[in-house]
């Protein structure tokens, strides 16, 4: 990736094209024979498509995993081999076959991680390197954040091109480098997080739902978490509530490993752009979750709290203001103990509801 020149206000218009650099990972036998035959094919057509930048594709012959693996293995080995090698971009083309609920696809992208997997398998027999061409560029967009099936915005579609492309300075350090690389490719990121279905994070992640739900019940039919919400006050309660979203999504973050640390200089940003992303999702997840267990929590005490035993535990008549408060403390239990439910998740669970994984089906 080459820098854009900072003193330039309009950077795209004068500075030279950047380099988007593509890693076109094959396991050894067919798929590197296919690899080597679809290089130059592949690097026209993305050429064709966004001549706003080079196109920089290098072949590698590895297999990455032991078989048998899955597609979440493959992805996580693949985005090592990216950032060891300073890419911008990963395709891995396996001989391994691929599945989501049991239903045979031909690939899967990860936009956050920046790499896509073919399977070879899953092409046929029959115009299998027109296919793998027609596949790997749909990947590609993919992973630029390009989901509309070409019907979208393509001068959106170039800006995001030349995001990935284009690096922020290096003089920059710390928080500063991280606000440039925001500012700077906030549309990339914005495409990245919604390709992630950051709001099906928790719902996948069973011990922590079953921890807060738990949770949650516990502290509805507590007449001490009544006279708790009653006294806390409106400040106090959102203090609690933000400590619990932090608390879940640090437990998710640290505990499962999924902040990333830059290997060099070159890879700055795409660590930066993954870090942004993973904590958008998380955050965002988690938000999806606190906002749900705050309906189910105002819900259950309205039909489960009557209303002159509640007054009698608080020692004043019941408002819905009061039931609002007990709402809003019970959702906070409840997202603690989703926190204590997370620290339980294998670091495999966390990452496969982090990351979702877009299936193409084979045809």
């Amino acid at each position: 990736m080459s820098a854009a020149p900072t003193g330039d206000p309009h950077p795209e218009a004068d500075a030279a094209p950047a380099d988007v650099v593509v890693g076109l990972v094959a396991a050894p036998g067919a798929p590197a024979e296919l690899a080597d035959e679809l290089a130059a094919d592949l690097t026209g057509a993305l050429r064709e498509r966004h001549p706003d930048v080079t196109w920089d594709l290098r072949v590698v012959e590895d297999g990455l995993v032991r078989p048998p693996a899955d597609d979440a293995e493959i992805v996580t080995a693949a985005r090592d081999r990216l950032l060891a090698e300073e890419w911008d971009l990963a395709v891995v083309v396996t001989d391994l076959p691929l599945s989501v609920d049991r239903r045979t696809v031909v690939a899967h992208a990860s936009p956050v991680h920046g790499v896509a997997v073919l399977s070879l398998p899953a092409l046929g027999a029959v115009a299998r390197r027109r296919r793998a061409l027609q596949t790997t560029v749909g990947l590609v967009r993919t992973l630029l954040g390009d989901d509309t099936d070409g019907e979208g915005d393509p001068a959106a579609l170039r800006r995001r091109v030349r995001e990935l492309a284009t690096d922020p300075a290096d003089t920059a350090e710390g928080v500063r480098f991280t606000a440039r690389v925001l500012t700077g490719n906030l549309r990339l990121l914005v495409g990245m997080v919604r390709a992630n279905r950051p709001w099906r994070l928790t719902i996948q992640l069973s011990r922590a739902l079953t921890a807060a739900v738990a949770a949650g019940v516990f502290a509805l039919v507590t007449a001490d978490i009544w006279r708790l919400a009653d006294r806390f006050g409106w400040l106090r309660l959102a203090v609690v509530g933000l400590g619990s979203v932090v608390a879940i999504c640090a437990t998710l973050v640290v505990g499962a490993e999924l902040w990333e640390r830059a290997r060099s200089r070159r890879v700055r940003k795409q660590v930066a752009l993954f870090n942004l992303a993973t904590t958008a999702t998380v955050v965002i997840g988690v938000l999806t979750l606190y906002a749900a267990l705050f309906l189910l929590a105002l819900g259950g005490s309205l039909l489960l709290v009557p209303a002159g035993l509640f007054a009698e535990g608080l020692g004043h008549p019941a408002r819905i203001g009061d039931y609002l408060e007990l709402a809003w403390l019970t959702s906070s239990l409840a997202t603690v103990g989703g926190a204590l439910g997370a620290g339980l998740e294998s670091d495999e669970a966390v990452r496969e509801a982090a990351y979702t994984h877009r299936p193409d089906a084979a045809g």
